[in-house]
């Protein structure tokens, strides 16, 4: 079976920005694919190209087989898509903005209340039905719009930064819906995130940074990569223990704010030979396995942005501008 989603080499450039850099990927059916990144990485940008809702300046893209410049009407009956920002009309009841989507994709009158009945329990809003959105919690309109996205029945429902601006509680809530639907729907579902804990949840994640992907497995094969456990150790006195640590060890220390950071393959049996070589020069010993943030980290040399890449940040991008 061919993948759902089949991406080549593309390419969107705002003037002298160049938002998304010859990124190529497959998504599989029945796939929870993730796009895991700061704000400002291509992501969004990315998923419009997909959708539609913009063109690529190089590359191609295919949904479900169907060119996304060529064949866009045929995309977009493939496709349901959850926006970063909220898109529901908040005048109308539930049921109305379930009501109006399955017009606007031309369902039959029967088939848009059958719908509306099966998505409004599927997200656990049935009781909710003839209420105003402008009376919904934060949590609630994005179950809303969830449900919206799966009105018409999709292929593949895209979900940009599905639970950006929700307390933590809420955001585990929707993540047990979107498992939820995949099982019951049996949906492809690509989302973005700028979430470490959130991209736990994906088949697979494709890292991406300044419009690039820099690495693309699963979430574990990804945290394997980087060479075992790590270790955080705070030197007793202000010892200066990391010339040490490389001499007798031939580890890569990295000082943090923490103390001195490093890697072995078997934490938990490397520790207490430390702690027996060196002893009283050791106030602390800390350890954990390795996370996504770590393999931001080692990929990128920082920690996941959290702010909006300005224009400014853009352009100081030297691979970008030399391409212009």
């Amino acid at each position: 079976m061919a993948p759902v989603i089949e991406v080549e080499n593309l390419v969107k450039d705002y003037g002298k920005v160049r938002a998304v850099d010859g990124v190529s990927f497959q998504v599989e059916e029945g796939e929870i694919f993730g796009f895991l990144g700061p704000n400002g990485a291509g992501k969004s940008t990315t998923i419009k190209i997909l959708c539609t809702l913009l063109k690529p300046t190089g590359g191609k893209a295919r949904i479900a087989g169907y060119d996304v410049e060529k064949e866009p009407d045929q995309v977009r009956k493939q496709i349901g898509i959850v926006f970063q920002d909220n898109s529901l009309d908040d005048r109308l009841t539930a049921a109305e903005n379930l009501y109006l989507h399955g017009l606007l994709y031309g369902l039959p009158r029967k088939v848009i209340n059958r719908r509306i009945e099966e998505m409004l329990e599927m997200v656990d809003l049935a009781t909710w039905k003839k209420e105003v959105v402008r009376n919904f919690s934060g949590g609630m309109r994005r179950r809303l719009e969830i449900a919206r996205g799966l009105m018409h029945s999709p292929r593949v429902l895209f979900l940009d930064e599905p639970t950006i601006g929700l307390d933590p509680q809420t955001r585990a809530a929707i993540w047990d819906y979107i498992h939820r639907l995949r099982r019951e729907e049996k949906i492809t579902i690509f989302m973005t995130t700028h979430y470490m804990e959130e991209a736990e949840n994906c088949d697979r994640i494709a890292i991406i940074d300044f419009g690039r992907i820099k690495a693309l497995d699963t979430p574990e094969r990804l945290k394997q990569q980087l060479g075992g456990d790590v270790i955080t150790l705070v030197p007793a006195n202000g010892a200066d223990l990391g010339p040490i640590l490389t001499k007798l060890y031939g580890l890569e220390v990295k000082p943090t704010s923490e103390g001195l950071c490093f890697r072995v393959k078997d934490g938990a049996s490397f520790i207490p030979r430390l702690a027996a070589e060196l002893g009283e020069r050791i106030k602390s010993i800390h350890l954990r396995r390795p996370t996504l943030d770590d393999v931001f980290l080692s990929l990128t040399g920082r920690a996941i942005r959290e702010e909006k890449a300005s224009a400014t940040e853009r352009l100081r991008y030297s691979p970008h501008r030399r391409r212009h």
